[in-house]
């Protein structure tokens, strides 16, 4: 969500910004527009829409200089127009913002009766004002830049020039990301590591209250008092390998079919080749899993699926209860904590706010948090007490997908090392459990075959007007997602539900004109699924079934559609079933037009609540 990229140094700055912000497209935006500063002056250039716009404005208006800053705009208050894109300016300073400044509806109507004139709707035009009001008070950029913060409420990443001054930029953060790229002779500005891997692996990932003043041989940090502050360098392992999608039309299709070999990678990271143990506690090693009474799952979106299996997972191999919390609602609720308990925090980026938010109110409650992230430089990846990696590598296309069977997968893990450390989960058990998830890869490739017999599904269910998506046990979860990536980018109406609770409600939508998906292994619950689907068929519904045995399943299903899969392991059922659901929305999605790598309204990475 909102993407930022600076440069100052001594090659041009436009080529840098412009591929820079390329690198940030994945996070979702909806405008975009750079700032030069050269010869005294800065001159902007915003587009709304695509990025390709704007690459076309600077060719009609080159912008030539050597610092700028560069900002993917994804709207919050104001329409994405241009007008409202960023940077925004006052008479001598320029701004881009990530994040959301909570009190400016004050600040504006202070600015407003001193004479200032807005031209957007946003809350970030606000910022270059306070800026520019104390810079006329004769104090010193610096001290203008911190006075000016004093007055911000809210979470903010900020790169800010000031006109005339061409040595020196400056960056401020407060509970959005930002990091500091240390170059030769030149240094950058981003909101996360893609953008910087071209040109450095050298950076500094600020924390809350940093203030950075950025010039061509270096860079310093203070608090916002001025107090000097010293932050390590780490050394970036981003692959810079993130702008080729070919021979695939889609960056979604792409990471669809990058499934089995990302999660090869993530089976090596968490198990034991010839032991055929789960090696998390290992990786984990402030946190003391043989004493976890009780886990809090605390995730959103598609994360907070993936933590929904888990709830199976955990409880039935570890005997752990376990509660599954919407990021968002969690620390609103003020919930108490309770002894032995370790809260799961999941994040693809590892920058979600409403999840971050979440882990700092369990970590000041005293709770030991776990992250799982796909993200090593991220803020959760730096503030759990322990961290388990998904290594899915880049995900760009905004809708996941290789993100959430490598965090299942994680999931899966996580639940076999807790039942080993408690003592409930025998090793012969073990073994079982840990040679099918050495299957997957495998068996994933199989469901991938499948590819042009969905899409000509896809062709027959395009021109439906909603979707029902029903699962059972650990695969409800699954039926969720499912629901959830067709929404997202083929803008259908779909929901998901336990098939169990469809009499309760759902039921009511039935008729011959709604696609009823049912996910339906050959698992304890196999014969109750068939049972809803009579009970679906019975109102007419257009039943699309993912099951396991072709001739005997359509038998008892009496499916309309049948979506054959190999068989698999209770535990490997959920991550294996998600995959048609993601090639169905994915060829519905082409079909109907859609953007499906940056579809409407939607944020790759959520950095505000």
């Amino acid at each position: 969500m909102c993407g930022i990229i600076g440069i100052i140094g001594e090659r041009n700055a436009t080529p840098v910004l412009l591929e820079g912000l390329k690198r940030l497209e994945y996070r979702g935006y909806d405008s975009a527009g750079i700032a030069v500063g050269h010869g005294g002056r800065i001159d902007i250039r915003r587009s709304e829409g695509k990025l390709l716009n704007l690459e076309n404005l600077v060719k009609e208006q080159p912008l030539t200089g050597f610092l700028g800053i560069g900002h993917t705009r994804w709207a919050t208050h104001g329409a994405p127009t241009r007008d409202n894109a960023h940077p925004h300016r006052s008479e001598h300073v320029v701004v881009v913002h990530n994040g959301i400044i909570e009190n400016f509806r004050r600040l504006r109507q202070e600015l407003s009766a001193e004479g200032v004139q807005f031209f957007s709707e946003t809350d970030t035009e606000v910022i270059p004002h306070l800026v520019e009001r104390e810079l006329k008070k004769g104090i010193n950029p610096q001290d203008a830049v911190r006075a000016a913060i004093h007055y911000l409420e809210g979470a903010f990443a900020l790169g800010i020039l000031i006109q005339g001054i061409e040595d020196r930029m400056f960056a401020v953060r407060r509970g959005s990301p930002l990091i500091v790229g240390l170059g030769t002779g030149e240094q950058f500005l981003a909101s996360d590591a893609q953008p910087l891997v071209p040109y450095t692996r050298r950076m500094i990932f600020l924390e809350d209250n940093d203030f950075v003043t950025l010039d061509r041989d270096g860079v310093q940090i203070t608090d916002l008092s001025g107090q000097p502050i010293d932050r390590p360098i780490k050394q970036s392992n981003v692959s810079s390998d993130t702008a080729d999608k070919w021979p695939y039309r889609h960056y979604m299709l792409k990471e669809i079919f990058e499934q089995p070999s990302v999660l090869g990678e993530t089976l090596k990271g968490l198990i034991h080749p010839y032991h055929r143990t789960v090696e998390v506690a290992s990786l984990i090693e402030k946190i003391d899993l043989s004493q976890v009474t009780y886990i809090n799952i605390v995730a959103c979106g598609t994360s907070l699926h993936a933590g929904m299996v888990a709830r199976y997972w955990i409880e039935k191999l570890a005997k752990i209860p376990v509660g599954v919390e919407i990021a968002s609602e969690y620390r609103y609720r003020e919930p108490p904590r309770l002894p032995g308990s370790m809260m799961v925090v999941i994040s693809q980026s590892g920058e979600t706010a409403d999840t971050i938010a979440a882990l700092r109110y369990a970590k000041q409650d005293g709770q030991q948090v776990l992250g799982i992230v796909n993200v090593p430089e991220s803020t959760i990846a730096r503030e759990a007490d322990g961290v388990l990696y998904t290594q899915a590598g880049p995900e760009i296309g905004v809708a996941s997908t290789k993100a959430f069977t490598t965090q299942l997968l994680v999931l899966a893990c996580l639940a076999i090392a807790c039942g080993r450390m408690n003592n409930r989960l025998p090793r012969e058990m073990e073994k079982v459990l840990v040679e099918e998830l050495m299957q997957i890869p495998a068996l994933m490739e199989q469901v991938l075959v499948r590819d042009k017999d969905i899409q000509q599904l896809a062709q027959k269910l395009m021109y439906a007007n909603g979707f029902l998506f029903l699962g059972r046990g650990s695969c409800y979860p699954i039926a969720l997602e499912g629901a959830l990536k067709l929404k997202e980018i083929s803008y259908i109406h779909a929901e998901g539900y336990a098939a169990g609770e469809m009499k309760h409600g759902p039921i009511a939508l039935i008729d011959e004109e709604l696609p009823v998906v049912v996910v339906a292994p050959h698992d304890p619950l196999f014969e109750k699924v068939v049972s809803n689907l009579e009970e679906a068929r019975a109102r007419g519904g257009r039943l699309v079934v993912i099951t396991q045995d072709p001739q005997e399943d359509h038998r008892k299903c009496k499916a309309d559609e049948l979506i054959p899969m190999s068989p698999c392991g209770e535990m490997t059922a959920p991550i294996l079933y998600v995959v048609p659901l993601q090639l169905l929305a994915y060829h519905i999605a082409v079909l109907k037009g859609t953007d499906v790598d940056q579809p409407r309204n939607l944020a790759k990475s959520v950095t505000v609540e």
